[in-house]
């Protein structure tokens, strides 16, 4: 069985999809870079007759994505990447549009979930565009006969593109998709400033509590937990970072953090935060060691970094005591407080709102010329992982800088053809 369209299943059809216009018209606004492709691809209509299946988290910023792309002459089936992470509102207001069926509803369980990527798949899309590369499996492990009619696809984050890797070093990945998470312009902005930003915020903003003075463990110094990392310690907390890999352990150290095992950390934070695209980062044998009310909290992108099956076995009770927090009584009375369930708390708090506007104009700009990239030169790449090509993270980068009013220095001639050149010396 697969989903129906969101608006078959909503009471107040008409009142949502104004809700989520307003809150899809907001962020356009402020994405100066899809603002510029849109006008380009409206223009130039490089996506007639395609059909783009889309996993993402479905909120206003990326529906000025999804709408740019249909704008482009695409027909789009979307739904959304964790079950949590959609915006009603939004979803129905895509739906409202003649070009694209959203199937994305926030709160399904596990078979409506995949009941609506199984909707998406249904549509038999040209191109495939991801976020944790649920889709993408999907079609690999239950319908390999539309492999070959796919041109390719792009994966949005860390977690997707560790496992399309694995994939692609297994030789079991049968089309082309680009690693969006990797090049500049989304790692070095998205990963650091909107991970960073907007997994303190919802968590402030789900407690009400204050982060100057409190201890804070960054599970995981990549992209994603530089930037926690870096936020926390500019609102006055003292972070602490475990890691598994040595020169990501030592560059922490070098920043100023303290640098310990979590077997060490735990007893420590008041405050934790997994960003490591791994499980069972956080264990029952780490919370035996933490203080009364210490806040667990989820950035990766699955729900398995907080082993909470295993904190529930060895908790003596369970209490949602505020939207978005539940606290685990252990036998010796202490309490321990999970944030959205253990999933993306910048995302499936009740509060979320993912990142901020700016960043992910700059993501979902990769996104689109990815896409555009695939449907114009999709003969060029073979199946696999491949970058995104640099060129086309520079005209992002580009259409930034315009929009900003910032100007840089050319290269001179003289400056090209020394840089060309290995016979120049000293």
């Amino acid at each position: 069985m697969t989903a129906s369209p969101i608006s078959d299943r909503l009471s107040d059809v008409e009142g949502q999809v104004e809700d989520g216009r307003s809150k899809i018209d907001w962020a356009f606004e402020h994405m100066p870079i899809v603002q510029s492709l849109r006008a380009d691809f409206e223009a130039d209509q490089p996506f007639d007759g395609y059909t783009i299946g889309m996993a993402l988290h479905v909120e206003a910023k990326t529906a000025a994505l999804v709408e740019a792309l249909a704008a482009g002459g695409a027909e789009i089936a979307i739904t959304g990447c964790n079950p949590l992470s959609t915006h009603d509102d939004v979803s129905a207001a895509l739906d409202d549009h003649d070009a694209i069926t959203s199937y994305a509803e926030h709160g399904v369980d596990e078979a409506g979930y995949y009941d609506a990527i199984e909707a998406v798949i249904a549509q038999e899309p040209d191109v495939t565009v991801d976020d944790g590369g649920d889709l993408v499996f999907r079609i690999h492990q239950e319908h390999p006969d539309l492999i070959d009619s796919i041109i390719g696809g792009s994966e949005e984050t860390t977690t997707g593109v560790h496992r399309l890797r694995s994939m692609d070093a297994d030789g079991a990945l049968e089309y082309p998709v680009f690693a969006v998470n990797d090049t500049p312009m989304k790692r070095l902005f998205d990963n650091v400033h909107g991970t960073g930003e907007a997994s303190l915020s919802s968590i402030a903003m789900t407690t009400n509590l204050s982060w100057a003075g409190k201890t804070v463990v960054v599970a995981g110094y990549g992209q994603c937990g530089r930037g926690v990392a870096k936020k926390a310690a500019g609102q006055n907390a003292s972070v602490v970072v475990t890691e598994i890999d040595p020169r990501q352990a030592l560059e922490a150290h070098m920043e100023g953090y303290e640098v310990l095992p979590m077997a060490e950390a735990s007893a420590k934070g008041d405050v934790f935060i997994t960003v490591t695209g791994n499980r069972d980062v956080i264990t029952p044998d780490h919370v035996e060691q933490m203080q009364d009310g210490a806040i667990l909290a989820n950035a990766g992108h699955f729900d398995i970094e907080i082993d909470l099956e295993g904190l529930s076995e060895v908790a003596v009770g369970e209490t949602e005591v505020r939207d978005g927090i539940r606290e685990y009584t252990l036998e010796d009375g202490r309490r321990i407080n999970v944030l959205a369930e253990g999933r993306l708390v910048n995302l499936a708090s009740p509060v979320s709102l993912g990142h901020p506007v700016e960043v992910m104009d700059q993501s979902f700009g990769i996104q689109a010329v990815s896409v555009r990239e695939l449907v114009t030169n999709g003969e060029a790449y073979g199946a696999g992982v491949h970058e995104v090509p640099d060129e086309l993270d520079r005209e992002v980068a580009e259409i930034k800088l315009r929009a900003e009013g910032i100007e840089i220095d050319e290269l001179t001639d003289i400056q090209r053809e020394y840089l060309a050149s290995w016979e120049h010396g000293t």
